[in-house]
């Protein structure tokens, strides 16, 4: 049984955000990966195209996130489901860090606005 210890998740930083990773293919998982998000005061992410399909958890806090132009408010226990294709980008705008858990499937690349694409880590 693989069990991913609190401590052995693997920490990576983009766009002032950093990203925990839990579940992926180098700890055992073969169709998944799931991992947390921790989103400081006043970090606006970029917008970005996803190629999979993402399932995101708010935690804790609250962001103002934009699917395809339309910019919802959410906050702690809501969930967002973006859909394989769809543009996503996150702002918090508040004064305290938020915390997501995001799952996705292995594979999982994101196309940013200038046309760079990125095979995040946590999430291949």
């Amino acid at each position: 049984m693989p069990v991913v210890r609190s401590s052995a998740g693997t920490t990576h930083e983009i766009h002032g955000t950093r990203f925990v990773s839990y579940a992926n293919p180098r700890t055992g998982s073969k169709e998944l990966c799931a991992w947390r998000g921790e989103i400081p005061a006043g970090t606006k992410a970029p917008a970005h195209t996803v190629s999979r399909e993402e399932v995101f958890h708010l935690l804790a806090g609250e962001l103002l996130i934009t699917l395809d132009g339309r910019t919802e408010r959410v906050t702690a226990g809501d969930t967002v489901i973006i859909n394989a294709g769809a543009t996503f980008a996150v702002e918090n705008p508040t004064d305290r860090t938020a915390t997501s858990w995001v799952t996705t499937s292995v594979g999982l690349t994101a196309e940013m606005a200038d046309g760079t694409r990125i095979a995040p880590p946590w999430a291949n």
